[in-house]
């Protein structure tokens, strides 16, 4: 069912740090494109990035403000956003991170309560517990993008209201995923050109940055554990590694060499076509190893028909469980994990083919959420958060 027609034009302010990449930023840019669809006004404030121009280009508005960066001096933009609210007659004010959300709270809460935009938070992961991070809890609306989200919410801020928070699970367009799709074959030969060792040989991959939290090390575990069982794998390691993770980089490279694993797995670096990557893999990999908000290179590879398997726990375990059961992995236990790969990798169980987590379905709820807070009557949210935001340095 098509959203309900707005009785009027609404603008949608959302925030966040910058537009360089990432799943929240593709997050923003779809939900402004739906909102420019329906006949809303799309404004998205940020410090800027590559993903600018086509959030322009789409027709939404970008307003270039250090709105994310982690300073006191960031609090001077409360009352210059206070006065942005007023003049853009901002219908919703949306913040998807921290910073951002400090600052539309303390600028929207000095406003006149029967004028002012309604104050809706998306709360993306599963941040540390403190004063800091409980803003994100403080929307009229609160947005929780899985079920384990709203269960973390629940359980590190019980005052904040159940009946506040709405889970609307991030989602894949499915005609960008196509189930079953693979890359042209120009593309394969550049590819397997460049790694050569890949060629030929059954490709386990681990999309993610490299930080010690994406189970980089699990994995190359896994891959040697199954090279010695004769079977013929190779690693794929796609992701690129920020300057501060230059060091485990190395720490990582180290460890595949002082295994003899060199010509086995394969660092791919930051890559633009992981899409590619993942659909020529036969089996893909979440090993985080602490639980994660959603998971949407799992659901990415899943849409794709790609085996694919996880250790039970966050939004990837919820993902696993609604969509392929056979790639969950008990955390913790590598010796039944590479059993399990072992069988997906001589005999994997088909993937369904299906609308599993459609985007259609994260932006009709998104943007009917915001016609309805729009026109309902205004409440007196609960007490408000201590201020000013703790920390020197806002962390």
């Amino acid at each position: 069912m098509a959203p309900e027609k707005p009785t009027r034009r609404l603008t949608v302010l959302q925030l966040l740090p910058a537009l360089e990449s990432g799943g929240v930023e593709r997050g923003t840019l779809e939900v402004a494109q739906a909102l420019v669809a329906r006949g809303d006004r799309a404004l998205v404030m940020s410090a800027g990035g590559r993903l600018v121009a086509p959030l322009v280009a789409l027709g939404a508005e970008h307003v270039a403000w250090p709105i994310g960066q982690k300073s006191l001096t960031t609090l001077r933009l409360v009352r210059r956003l206070r006065q942005f609210l007023t003049e853009q007659r901002v219908d919703i004010v949306h913040a998807r991170s921290r910073v951002p959300a400090w600052i539309a709270y303390l600028a929207w809460r000095r406003m006149d309560p029967a004028t002012r935009p309604r104050f809706v938070t998306t709360v993306h992961g599963l941040y540390g517990v403190n004063r800091y991070s409980r803003i994100m809890t403080r929307g009229e609306i609160v947005i929780a993008v899985s079920e384990t989200v709203r269960d973390y919410i629940l359980k590190n801020y019980p005052d904040t209201p159940p009946e506040h928070i709405h889970v609307i699970h991030r989602g894949v367009d499915g005609s960008a995923y196509p189930y079953h799709w693979k890359p042209d074959v120009m593309w394969q030969q550049a590819f397997f050109a460049q790694f050569p060792n890949a060629a030929g040989r059954t490709l386990v991959t681990l999309p993610g940055r490299i930080t010690r939290l994406k189970g980089h090390e699990n994995f190359i575990e896994i891959v040697a554990r199954l090279k010695r069982q004769g079977l013929p794998v190779h690693g794929i390691i796609a992701g690129g590694a920020s300057t501060s993770k230059k060091r485990y980089l190395q720490k990582l490279r180290y460890r595949v060499r002082s295994m003899g694993l060199e010509t086995d797995i394969t660092f791919t670096g930051q890559r633009d076509d992981l899409k590619n990557i993942l659909a020529i893999s036969n089996l893909v990999l979440s090993l985080s190893t602490q639980p994660e908000s959603f998971g949407r290179t799992t659901l990415e590879a899943l849409r794709l028909g790609i085996p694919t398997a996880g250790y039970d726990h966050g939004g990837v375990g919820e993902i696993l469980r609604a969509v392929y059961p056979a790639g969950l992995l008990a955390p913790g236990d590598l010796n039944v994990a590479v059993r399990r790969l072992a069988e997906m990798i001589t005999n994997a169980p088909t993937v369904p083919a299906g609308e599993h987590f459609p985007l259609h379905t994260m932006l009709h709820r998104t943007v009917e959420l915001y016609a309805i807070i729009a026109r309902v009557a205004r409440n007196t949210l609960p007490s408000d958060p201590p201020d000013p935001v703790p920390g020197p340095n806002m962390r």
